[in-house]
């Protein structure tokens, strides 16, 4: 879709993508491999110092496999829900509380991108996230919008 004016019709944008989007989740699109957001989440308090450590070395060794394979994009585990801050804007203004959004037995603790050719690509990498073991992983398809940045 063209960009006029560093400004698109988001709507349009929306419906045609989404058509897209949607019919590639299961299914390869073209030679095209989607970009996939897995969302490790789990209980921070039930990991021991050694488990953790095990798990960032074991997610390591699969961000190194996955790299050699070219479904690398990045990964990072994610500081205790004591540091999180939420931020919400509500009639122009901005509200900060310490803390994360909601109050749950799991918590976000870190992510992986990732490119898979389809869903069920993405499903055997986040069956082999350490984190999976006391967790859960939540598969994503990332919507990619043009005339946003590249880094």
């Amino acid at each position: 879709m063209e960009v006029e004016g560093g400004r698109f019709p988001i709507a349009e944008f929306i419906q045609a993508e989404l058509s897209i989007w949607r019919s590639a989740v299961r299914h390869t699109h073209g030679d095209m491999q989607m970009k996939y957001l897995l969302l490790i989440y789990g209980d921070e308090q039930a990991w021991t110092e050694a488990e953790r450590a095990q798990c960032y070395s074991d997610s390591t060794k699969l961000a190194h496999q996955l790299q050699s394979k070219g479904q690398f994009l990045a990964t990072a585990p994610l500081q205790p829900v004591a540091t999180a801050t939420t931020v919400k804007v509500r009639d122009g203004k901005r509200f900060v509380t310490d803390g994360p959004f909601a109050e749950t037995r799991e918590q976000l603790g870190g992510y992986f991108l990732v490119d898979a050719k389809n869903l069920d690509e993405a499903l055997d990498i986040a069956g082999r996230i350490p984190g999976a073991r006391k967790g859960a992983v939540e598969i994503r398809p990332v919507l990619e919008i043009p005339g946003l940045p590249t880094p």
